[in-house]
Formats: structure tokens, sequence, C-alpha cells
């Protein structure tokens, strides 16, 4: 077993047999799939958190993303988020092995502080303060709630103000979610992992980023 692997042998045989079920159940019942095997990894990894097959044609890759997110991972990039529940859902153990920091900065005095006094959303801000500490150039941003923190970060890649690594942008909601996803795929500066639609949040963010780092030993 390696520090990638669920810890106990009967989880590892539940979530074994659980991604079985999913790859016969693909190719039997829905027509199977085109992606690539690190990107069936990420695509499995959503259905099996979700039980819901349809993430099958929403998720969108760009050329190499899982690859630069595998790289990132594996260099030790920092991993930023736009909610608290994205950072506690990722495991301790498996960020360990890379040395990879999470970081989500919504509750930050600061920005709570500025985002009130000028009216914007907390996520907005907490991306901007992200950015003033240095910590988004080669990380991997991770959006599962809040559709205002992916339209900055790719408004601050378009304006050259950061470069992430990777983007994983899955936003659920009904609120310029759909939209944000839309754009992220619409851009080609910084690859990007996104499921179309309303449908996402926080939990595919951390499956996603588990499955990126499976694949990367």
């Amino acid at each position: 077993m390696t520090d990638m692997q669920q810890m106990t042998q009967q989880g590892r045989q539940i979530e074994e047999g659980s991604f079985d079920i999913i790859d016969r159940e693909i190719e039997q019942i829905h027509g199977g799939h085109d992606f690539s095997p690190a990107q069936w990894t990420v695509v499995r990894r959503a259905i099996h958190t979700t039980g819901d097959f349809e993430f099958a044609d929403l998720f969108r890759f760009s050329d190499g993303a899982t690859t630069a997110g595998i790289e990132a991972l594996k260099a030790g990039a920092p991993i930023i988020t736009d909610v608290t529940m994205i950072k506690s859902g990722l495991s301790q153990q498996r960020l360990s092995v890379y040395g990879n920091q999470p970081h989500c900065f919504i509750s930050d005095s600061k920005v709570i502080e500025v985002a009130k006094k000028v009216g914007e959303t907390r996520a907005i801000w907490a991306m901007r303060h992200a950015r003033d500490l240095g910590l988004l150039d080669g990380a991997i941003v991770g959006v599962g709630n809040a559709p205002t923190a992916l339209f900055e970060v790719l408004r601050m890649v378009a304006a050259n103000e950061a470069k992430p690594a990777l983007i994983v942008g899955i936003p659920v909601g009904f609120v310029k979610a759909e939209e944000s996803k839309q754009a992220l795929t619409e851009q080609s500066a910084v690859p990007y992992i996104a499921s179309l639609g309303r449908k996402g949040g926080s939990p595919l963010v951390v499956s996603t980023i588990h499955a990126l780092l499976t694949e990367s030993v």
C-alpha cells in the first residue's frame, strides 16, 4: 500500500469494488467513454463521489491538464481553495507525500474587512490575498463553490497577475456557476479541469485532486 491509497484493507476493497462497478456500467449501460487513463481516473472518482454518471458527459480537460496537475503536485505546489470545505476534505496523508499545502483565505480577517468595505464577495478578495502572498503562481487552484472566485482568477490570469499551474473549476449553483465554468474552458492560458453546467461542488474538487495524487505515483 502507498500513502495515496486507503489506509485499511477493507476500505481499499470497498473503493476498488466501487471502481469496478463504475468501469463495468460505463461500458455496458452508458456507451463507454473517450477519456485518457488519467482523465478517467478523475471522472471515475467524480462518479464515485456523487453516484452520478452524468459527470462522464460534463467533465472537460484542456490539453495536458492532468499532466500539468500531476507535475505541479509532485513539485510540492500549494493548493488554493475557495472554501474551507475543500481544504478540510483533502487527505493530509496524501498531501504529505509531496509536501503540498492547502490554503483558504475566505475567513481571513483582512479579507472579510476589505470585502465588506468595497461590497464585493469574500471569495474575490480571498483569491487576491493569495495572489498578494505570492501563492498563485505555480499553484493548483480549486473552486467548488464560488463562481466569483473563478472569475477573479481568470481575470488575474488574463491581466498577467497570476499564473497557476492548473485550475480545477467545478463551482455548483445557479448564479454564474455555469458561466464561470464556460469562461474557464474558453481560455487557453492556464490548463484546466472543469465540469460544465450547474452541477459541481467542493467534494468534486477534492476527488479531482485526490485522483491526480493517485496518478502521481
